[in-house]
């Protein structure tokens, strides 16, 4: 009787091995991932800071590989196929390409060229991620369903940065904006960062870009020259905040300030969703992984993209499948969190499918701090003192 059980036993075993075999054998899931960008890189005014012509796509690299070294026990496979729209070429039918072979497309877009990509790509179930563009207003009058930004915007960014100065009890602002547009926006958020947290505004100037040469022979000498007298005679304040997103005038402003005060925005204390420097909750072993694949340090960009690309291999592992709808689903549904060594679980904001997390306040050489700051309270998530709350939101999602 005990042969008889041990032989029963025996070919159970090997019942279960074939089982493994063949599921072994199967071809895996395929999930494909596009990655949607615009040729060529903005300048800078600091030559340490130009960005590398595959600044956010290598974070995505990145992430795929994270996505298979799980994805091999699930027997999926994760692929990722870049597309960069050179001037003149048309966005749409880049995304109906890329869209042709991937359920999901990273997208590194102007906010004009993503609203027109997303309407463009609603019939077909094919998921956005928002990587690169930080527009307020397309997580509010210009919102769209299929499309989920791990992009913080202005007002995070203003609001984090807005918190760390109000704790430091510098509340008289000096603020100084560019004459471009995005500058303009920039100063939105941070004058409603300002009356938001209690700060006040002293006065506020604009540099007025005149064009001509970023980098001369006698940079030094005439910079030297012009913000002193440019920051002169200003009211008491405590910290100068520029809003340069332009890359005009902010990295100028540190050091040659009329007054010697500390520098916020858009030059000095920086806020960023990401910085070279973070090295906490686990960053050290991703930022070295990184270094070692594309010898250069990991940017915002490319942890954005990162983030993106782990949401997907997130939800796929989550759901055991591969089906784009349901993937989708259980995204924006409320189970969903996704690590992104932050020190808490990001989540999203099911009002807007903006990604809720933690902002950077950097130097360019250390992490100064991380918001939201202790004591900046909310009675869902402490992330929501960061950005449009709720009751604040305008989206109708569509």
């Amino acid at each position: 009787m005990i042969r008889g059980s041990l032989g029963l036993i025996g070919l159970s075993l090997v019942g279960l091995s074939l089982a493994a075999t063949q599921a072994l054998a199967a071809d895996p899931v395929m999930i494909g991932v596009g990655y949607l960008g615009i040729a060529g890189t903005r300048s800078t005014l600091s030559l340490v800071e130009q960005p590398a012509d595959n600044d956010g796509v290598a974070g995505a690299r990145l992430a795929v590989e994270d996505n298979n070294t799980t994805g091999k026990f699930l027997n999926q496979r994760f692929t990722l196929e870049e597309r960069r729209i050179r001037e003149g070429e048309d966005a749409i039918q880049a995304a109906a390409d890329l869209a042709a072979r991937n359920g999901f497309i990273i997208a590194d877009l102007p906010a004009d060229a993503l609203l027109k990509v997303a309407d463009s790509l609603r019939d077909r179930g094919t998921l956005l991620f928002n990587a690169g563009a930080i527009d307020e207003r397309l997580r509010e009058a210009d919102c769209r369903a299929n499309v989920i930004h791990t992009a913080p915007t202005r007002s995070m960014l203003a609001d984090a940065l807005g918190q760390y100065l109000v704790w430091k009890r510098w509340s008289r602002w000096l603020l100084v904006v560019g004459s471009h547009d995005e500058d303009k926006l920039y100063a939105d958020a941070l004058r409603r960062a300002a009356t938001r947290f209690g700060a006040k505004i002293v006065q506020e100037r604009t540099f007025e870009d005149t064009g001509g040469a970023r980098r001369t022979d006698s940079g030094v000498t005439l910079i030297q020259r012009q913000m002193p007298v440019f920051t002169q005679q200003a009211p008491a304040y405590d910290v100068l905040v520029a809003a340069d997103e332009s890359e005009v005038f902010g990295a100028y402003l540190p050091y040659r300030t009329w007054d010697p005060r500390p520098v916020a925005g858009s030059a000095g204390l920086v806020p960023r969703s990401w910085d070279a420097a973070q090295d906490q909750w686990g960053a050290t072993q991703m930022q070295n992984r990184f270094m070692k694949l594309n010898s250069r340090r990991m940017t915002a960009l490319d942890m954005q993209a990162w983030t993106a690309v782990r949401m997907i291999g997130e939800a796929t592992s989550r759901t055991n499948s591969g089906d784009i709808k349901k993937v989708t689903d259980f995204i924006k549904g409320p189970d969903f969190s996704v690590a992104a060594f932050k020190g808490t679980k990001l989540t999203l904001r099911d009002w807007n499918l903006q990604l809720r997390q933690p902002i950077l306040l950097v130097d360019g050489r250390m992490v100064v701090s991380v918001s939201p700051q202790e004591g900046f309270l909310h009675q869902v998530s402490e992330l929501d003192t960061l950005g449009y709350d709720r009751p604040e939101s305008k989206c109708k999602l569509k």
